[in-house]
């Protein structure tokens, strides 16, 4: 008989490609954005720092605030809260902003996927306040959630004033936050179906077709490149949010204060070519893995399994190699009915030789609804039964 204990640590161990040696937060000495005021070069997977220059100051960051914006859409969806083919209207205020927009006129009606693409590639001011006054009633109210999502993710550097990225006292951000962000955004893998995306129409069909360009030509021009954000203000200057994919291996680099797109876009591609020429990742699990069984209490089925929330896997410098990497499971304890999807369960640790490489949550792969009394009786009725 399967049984299942409340909490226990399981150590399992296996031999992959690993290294003694990993990538530390910051290669010390090395200059290579010397036209960007700050920046940031990010692993996605394990979230380590390839390099960092000035990452924690505060600075405006224009358009790449939308990263928040959009993150804030797609748990929406996620959450079943929005639906891609439901039509937003646009309301008077959300017409009214200058900037980059798909000129809306108050009253037209949009569907949620048009709107994302809007703002994901066109890098739309007006569709950004449209979106924010659907999922919370007002852009003020958007922002409160924005800020309180920024506090979530344990960002200390960022306030918001708005959902568009327009100039406003008060509104920053830093590399290091933006990259966190975008992070969290690349967990959704639909996101880049529109942050990837390099030219669209809206409006097809009629008199007023609109054609995109992505405001981040190096979805064009850099291999595998397929996201995030631009952003441009005369006081922020030419910034960009970007991330790439390449041997299965996907960066995030930052970029604040370039003194033109081209300075930007080069020295994007600086820090890019950096990460996929010096480092590699090593795939330990995919997304929705299945670790564990818990068992539920309650619960409408016996037990629940715990996933992956993400892709687990290690960074090493390039060609090193080796050995024995150690699993570490944490399960929560009694766990009751109703769990819904997602929810964390538990938590993952990678070790060697002793030493905590990353730690990461274990969530629920289904919901699990209360049982009904007939059930729980149904299920007394079966254990009497067996143990007559």
């Amino acid at each position: 008989m399967w049984k299942v204990m409340t909490s226990f640590l399981l150590f399992i161990a296996w031999t992959i490609p690993m290294s003694n040696v990993y990538a530390q937060e910051k290669d010390s000495g090395v200059e290579l954005v010397p036209q960007a005021r700050s920046a940031i070069l990010l692993e996605r997977d394990t979230g380590t720092v390839l390099y960092a220059k000035n990452a924690h100051e505060k600075l405006p960051p224009a358009s790449m605030t939308k990263i928040m914006t959009m993150l804030l859409i797609m748990e929406a969806i996620h959450d079943g809260k929005l639906k891609w083919n439901e039509k937003v209207r646009t309301s008077e205020y959300a017409a009214s902003m200058g900037g980059s927009q798909i000129f809306l006129e108050p009253g037209e009606e949009m569907t949620v996927d048009e709107m994302m693409r809007g703002i994901a590639i066109g890098s739309a001011n007006d569709a950004s306040v449209a979106m924010a006054e659907r999922i919370a009633g007002s852009e003020e109210a958007f922002v409160q959630m924005m800020n309180k999502k920024a506090k979530q993710l344990g960002l200390k550097d960022t306030v918001f004033k708005n959902a568009t990225g327009l100039p406003a006292e008060g509104h920053y951000s830093s590399a290091y936050d933006m990259a966190i962000m975008a992070k969290e955004l690349l967990k959704y893998d639909d996101i880049t179906k529109y942050t990837g995306k390099y030219e669209d129409y809206l409006r097809e069909n009629t008199d007023e077709k609109f054609w995109l360009v992505n405001t981040n030509r190096l979805v064009k021009f850099y291999p595998g490149v397929d996201g995030v954000k631009t952003g441009f203000t005369a006081e922020a200057k030419y910034c960009l949010t970007a991330t790439a994919k390449k041997n299965g291996m996907r960066v995030i680099a930052v970029i604040f204060g370039a003194p033109t797109p081209k300075d930007r876009n080069a020295q994007i591609t600086k820090l890019l070519d950096y990460a996929f020429s010096q480092y590699e990742t090593h795939p330990v699990y995919k997304k929705n893995t299945v670790i564990a069984a818990i068992k539920v209490s309650k619960g409408k089925t016996k037990t629940v399994e715990a996933v992956t929330a993400e892709p687990i896997s290690v960074l090493t410098k390039k060609g090193v190699s080796v050995k024995e990497l150690k699993k570490v499971v944490k399960l929560n304890e009694n766990i009751q009915a109703p769990v819904r999807k997602g929810d964390v369960l538990g938590t993952l640790i990678l070790k060697q030789n002793g030493k905590e490489l990353l730690r990461r949550p274990l969530v629920a792969k289904q919901s699990v609804a209360e049982a009904s009394w007939w059930d729980l009786f149904k299920r007394t009725l079966q254990t009497l039964t067996k143990s007559a």
